[in-house]
């Protein structure tokens, strides 16, 4: 009696695991093909506007009314916090040299989907500098028991990417070892956009 009810906690914990797993997928899935027109216009403003003066944007609470922004110059990285109403934002993205009116449209998508981070890296592959986008959102669709609050980051790529057969992105065609970015593994939706769950959100 006691190894059956052993057996049944084992059984039960494994399948709290597995729906906890695939209900993460779902749900990073299910929200990038819902936002997928509002996520491309991001990522699409996002790099032409870094390319003007490299910054980055965090929603630094839940009713996303305030940001912090890093501006970067070439020898400094200034960092501001905001409520996204301050005429003060404005100003300061001007002082830089910012464009003002792109930068505030693309935080009010942002706002719209609540994507609550993006920014840029650089890295490397088969000798060549690449970058990357990352977006994050914090999970609001689903609360599993036993689980703490973990944030799904989406990464774009500027070209195709390669998986393995379980859909883990690869460091190249040649190199079949799985990549990892800032310690994460992440996981194919489609060709230029990965996945992954993490308990931070950058």
């Amino acid at each position: 009696m006691q190894g059956s009810k052993r057996a049944y906690m084992v059984w039960l914990a494994m399948g709290i695991i597995a729906l906890c797993s695939c209900s993460r997928k779902l749900i990073s899935t299910h929200y990038y093909t819902e936002n997928q027109v509002t996520i491309t216009q991001i990522e699409n403003a996002y790099r032409a506007l870094y390319a003007i003066r490299p910054f980055s944007v965090e929603f630094t609470d839940r009713s996303f009314s305030n940001i912090s922004i890093e501006i970067m110059t070439d020898s400094i990285k200034y960092i501001y916090a905001f409520g996204i109403q301050e005429p003060r934002l404005r100003d300061t993205l001007q002082k830089y040299g910012a464009p003002v009116a792109g930068i505030m449209d693309m935080i009010g998508k942002m706002k719209s989907i609540k994507c609550i981070w993006i920014n840029r890296l650089d890295y490397y592959a088969n000798n060549q500098k690449n970058t990357l986008v990352y977006m994050s959102f914090r999970n609001v669709a689903i609360h599993l028991p036993f689980t703490t609050e973990k944030y799904y980051i989406l990464t774009f790529y500027s070209q195709p990417q390669y998986y393995d057969a379980d859909g883990q992105l690869l460091q190249g065609q040649r190199l079949r070892r799985v990549r990892r970015i800032n310690g994460e593994t992440f996981r194919r939706i489609n060709d230029k956009v990965c996945y992954t769950i993490s308990g931070k959100f950058r």
